[in-house]
């Protein structure tokens, strides 16, 4: 039993999956973030595009 805990804390494979795991929701949100900045970018220009057609 002994050597079973200290395996389980002599253990850093589980460390580096967690660690992974928040560096790629880190980037998935950077993304989507990105995205809807430019979607809301586009959806101005088409906004003023189609103003600008309609007079």
């Amino acid at each position: 039993m002994r050597t079973v805990l200290k395996r389980l804390v002599n253990d850093e494979k589980g460390l580096e999956t967690v660690e992974y795991a928040i560096i790629a929701g880190l980037i998935v949100v950077g993304v989507i973030a990105t995205i809807a900045s430019i979607g809301t970018w586009v959806n101005t220009k088409f906004g003023e595009l189609l103003t600008a057609l309609s007079s």
